[in-house]
Formats: structure tokens, sequence, C-alpha cells
């Protein structure tokens, strides 16, 4: 009888990211974020470098294309946004209290900065994106449904008001100062949020505005 032996298959060892590439990604976004907010999402990916520390060959080898650059910026923000959703309702005390604190949160996040580009620069309907935008909005309704159950939201509004007001409030007004109107976004959004409350002391015109109307498209 002939021995017969198996050969063994060699285990590919899995590589991880190093970590001083993971910081380079990590520098890459935030400088991105914080040009696209400056400067809007044409800003050149050489001054995003520059900003971050890295070289122009670091940007790409990471990001292949601009498209997959503002994908990762917006989806980042939005995951820090649902995170500090998740937070505010893993606190046990006041509801209306932590809706408040996660608008603000959300407001110094800059996301209604980001909006422009999640419309006119690549595909609104990427995984990645959707993912991220339903984590928000999920976590959003229900900070604000325990705040109606409580009786301390007025029962007219829906999570698309409030992410419409969020993003008109913490946006700049045409030809004014980006860091001069900063300094009033808490405010108005306080001024915004105390109207919030139950028991409304008006009746809104319309009906309470949804997600999906947010997504529907304007028709004259």
């Amino acid at each position: 009888m002939i021995a017969t032996t198996t050969a063994k298959v060699p285990q590919r060892k899995v590589t991880r990211p190093r970590a001083d590439a993971l910081r380079n990604r990590e520098r890459i976004v935030t400088a991105a974020r914080e040009m696209f907010t400056e400067f809007g999402p044409e800003v050149p990916l050489d001054e995003i470098a520059r900003r971050a520390g890295v070289g122009n060959a670091t940007v790409y080898r990471n990001f292949p294309d601009r498209d997959a650059l503002v994908r990762e910026v917006v989806c980042s923000v939005m995951d820090r946004t649902s995170e500090a959703a998740e937070f505010a309702l893993a606190e046990t005390g006041d509801a209306f209290e932590a809706l408040e604190r996660f608008v603000h949160t959300a407001a110094d996040e800059r996301i209604s900065a980001l909006c422009p580009m999640v419309q006119s620069t690549f595909d609104q309907n990427h995984p990645d994106l959707e993912a991220a935008r339903k984590r928000v909005e999920e976590f959003v309704e229900e900070l604000m449904d325990r705040a109606k159950r409580a009786g301390q939201l007025r029962p007219d509004v829906g999570v698309g008001d409030l992410m419409i007001v969020v993003a008109q409030l913490s946006r700049p007004p045409a030809g004014t100062d980006c860091v001069v109107s900063d300094r009033f976004v808490h405010r108005h959004l306080q001024l915004f949020l105390d109207g919030l409350r139950a028991p409304a002391h008006s009746v809104l015109p319309g009906a309470a505005v949804t997600v999906e109307d947010l997504r529907r498209p304007c028709t004259d």
C-alpha cells in the first residue's frame, strides 16, 4: 500500500491596518470634515492632505476618489450623531432634557453643512450612507417618542420637523461669518426646543413632517 500524505494548506495571515495607518486615516477624515464645512466639497484634496499633515499619496491610498472621502466624512458625522442619540436614550432621567442634549450635540457636529454634499456629490442610496442615516433616524424617533409618552413633547411634531430645524439653525445665514454665527447656534436651538414642550401654546399648520416627507421629491 502506498502511503499518501495530505498537504497542509498554509494558513493565510490576516493583516490588520497598522496603528499609524489608522491614525493617518482618522486625520484625513477630520481635516476633510473641517474643510468641507468651511469651504464646501470642492476643496482641493491637496489642501486636505496638507491640513491632515500627510502626503497626497496617503490620501489617495485611503480614498481612491473625492466621492469616497465625502461619503466617509458624512458617515462618520452620522455615526457620531447616532452615538449621541443612543447615549441620550441610555439616560434614565428627564426624557425632554435627554432630547435637548442630543439636539445640541447634533448641532455641534455641523451635520447641516454636510447636507448639500449628500445631495450633489455622490450616490444618496449608497449602503453605507443608508445604514448610517437609518441609525440616526431610528434613535431620534425613539427619543421623541419617549418624550411624547412622558407628556413633555407636543404630539404634533415629527422627526422630520426636528431634523429640518436643527439643520437650518446650525447653518450660517448667507452673507454672515461662520465663526460669528456659531456663537448664536445654541441660543436659537434652545428657543426652538422651548417651543417643542407640551402643552403646546399654538396649533401648527399642516401635519407633522416625517423622514419620508423629507425624501419625497419636490413638485410644483
